[in-house]
């Protein structure tokens, strides 16, 4: 008979819970699913699922989450000839996930990853909102590979995703309204519209500036790119900003503020791991395979997004007991720290500090 380690008996747990939870929520639906029959279902006891998954809507994120990291990456499309098609290949991916004829309404609103219902307290309202800011940046930069230099997209990226979300919510609420290729067609159209979007955030140019310092750099080695979905290393030149979920808008601060050739990594923090990170995880990890699916490769977004649950990195720039209101950033070059800033538009501070580290004061190690 071969003896399990403990980490494996852990992952074992792990899987026969989630199996059962899918099982649950497929059929009662997240509001009358109840944890004593998940347990039932996964012959195991109470404690076991609580010891592993912290409440119900922990182990529903966890059950959405499982879903994207099960389904198998499929290829991009071909190149999209401009933006309207590039618009138009992101929604037929994306209404993918509208239920089917034979769904029932439980067995539905998992398939289209819903959360109505879900977080109807402040952080969780706050992450949701910030989340959604940080998905149209995404799907902007994406978009803006498509059109002339210097044009933000970031308005007709939040049109996109609120007529789609939208069709998502009708689709929850009443089941066959609406035609997912007329929703396609319609994000097609949508590019022919002039929002004016600039980008000229009035506070930017009172932000403290960047310090400079020589500081030690010695990063985690790798954490997954939730944007590529491969593994990240950080020893490269290039901007950290650490950002808690309540401050994701920051990113495009150092987006805006990179100069060509700059590396920008955004690392989400958070002080609930359990249910906000696998909030942030669940919609960044969704929008982005949406991505990789209907944009090549050379038209993903040029920013690196990772979720640093355990603030391995946030650790790594100096930053401790991270929460969801950080704002922090770091340059790294030659190997070294060599300026920082914290609290609001730091982000845009340190990716705007142009000027040379400092001399390490004598005697300082590396």
């Amino acid at each position: 008979m071969v003896r399990l380690t403990r980490a494996q008996q852990q992952e074992r747990t792990r899987a026969a819970v989630l199996a059962a939870a899918r099982e649950e929520f497929t059929e009662h639906g997240y509001a009358d699913a109840k944890v004593d029959r998940i347990a039932e279902r996964a012959e195991l006891t109470r404690g076991a699922v609580y010891s592993n998954f912290p409440g119900k809507r922990a182990l529903y994120l966890a059950v959405l989450v499982d879903s994207i990291e099960r389904t198998g990456e499929a290829e991009a499309a071909a190149p999209p000839s401009g933006l309207a098609e590039a618009m138009g290949a992101f929604a037929r991916v994306w209404l993918e996930r509208l239920p089917l004829a034979g769904d029932t309404p439980a067995g539905g609103k998992l398939r289209s990853r819903s959360l109505a219902g879900l977080f109807d307290d402040e952080p969780g309202r706050t992450a949701l909102a910030q989340v959604t800011r940080l998905e149209a940046l995404l799907l902007a930069l994406a978009l803006e590979s498509h059109v002339p230099h210097h044009t933000r997209l970031v308005r007709l990226a939040e049109l996109v995703l609120m007529l789609l979300n939208g069709a998502g919510h009708l689709a929850d609420t009443a089941p066959g309204f609406g035609d997912p290729f007329d929703l396609a067609h319609a994000c097609r159209h949508l590019a022919g519209l002039d929002l004016a979007d600039t980008w000229d955030p009035p506070y930017l140019p009172y932000v403290t500036l960047a310090q400079p310092v020589r500081e030690d750099w010695e990063p985690p080695a790798e954490l997954p790119d939730q944007i590529t979905g491969r593994q990240a290393g950080f020893d490269a030149d290039g901007v950290v900003a650490v950002l808690g979920t309540g401050r994701l808008e920051a990113a495009e601060e150092a987006v805006r503020a990179a100069r060509p050739g700059d590396r920008i990594t955004v690392a989400v923090v958070t002080g609930d791991p359990a249910e906000i990170g696998r909030l942030v995880r669940l919609r960044i990890g969704d929008l982005a395979g949406c991505l990789r699916r209907a944009f090549p490769q050379d038209a993903w977004p040029d920013l690196r997004l990772v979720l640093d649950d355990r603030a391995a990195l946030a650790s790594a720039a100096g930053i401790t007991d991270p929460d969801d209101a950080t704002e922090a950033a770091v340059r790294i070059r030659a190997g070294e720290i060599s300026a920082r800033a914290h609290g609001r538009g730091a982000a845009h501070a340190v990716t705007a500090a142009h000027g040379p580290a400092p001399a390490r004061p004598s005697g300082a190690g590396r």
